[in-house]
């Protein structure tokens, strides 16, 4: 049975439904739609973000470098976020990459690592790509060296408090754990019990 397609406000419900910022861009990485978590993640820069390059609406330290902006610099053929989009449209699949970005947000400079996500789609005879940024900054600290005690095994976290494992990857991770013994502890400390 056909159902009819639902109408723009289903779709806008949907992408304002994604966590992550979503962005719908062109070729020249020009913003024509934004999700709810886009304009949050661009702060007040959010709200006059439409038809602005990425660059500009995410204050990078390169797009007032060349008179015509965003994409125009030295550097910007560098930029992962423009070379996704690009790879996104010429190849006609879905990129992934990595990359670590200085964002002057508000008042302060913040650097962070990002995850993008390009992924070509074609609406009204026109191609254009849904770009999502995703903060993995605290995901890739967690990856890297983590300071333990040889003997408690509890993490010094960024304020040089000491915390059990269990609490550093709640407040990290949002996980909770479950306990148990495994053979070998078994053995060791209840061998009485052990068969």
């Amino acid at each position: 049975m056909n159902q009819p397609l639902p109408g723009l406000e289903f779709f806008t419900n949907i992408l304002n439904a994604v966590p992550s910022p979503l962005f719908v861009v062109d070729d020249d990485v020009q913003i024509l739609y934004l999700n709810s978590a886009a304009a949050g993640f661009l702060g007040k820069a959010g709200e006059n973000a439409f038809m602005k390059r990425s660059g500009e609406a995410l204050h990078c330290l390169h797009a007032a470098e060349h008179p015509e902006g965003c994409g125009h610099a030295a550097a910007c053929s560098d930029c992962v976020i423009r070379n996704s989009v690009k790879e996104a449209f010429h190849g006609r699949k879905v990129t992934r990459k990595k990359t670590g970005m200085t964002l002057d947000q508000d008042t302060c400079r913040k650097d962070i690592q990002m995850l993008v996500t390009a992924s070509p789609f074609r609406f009204e005879d026109r191609m254009l790509s849904l770009l999502i940024l995703e903060d993995i900054t605290e995901l890739l600290q967690l990856r890297s060296l983590l300071p333990i005690c040889a003997w408690c095994k509890k993490i010094r976290n960024d304020d040089n408090y000491w915390q059990s494992v269990e609490e550093y990857f709640s407040d990290h991770l949002d996980l909770e754990f479950s306990h148990g013994l495994c053979e070998d502890c078994c053995k060791k400390h209840f061998s009485e019990l052990s068969p």
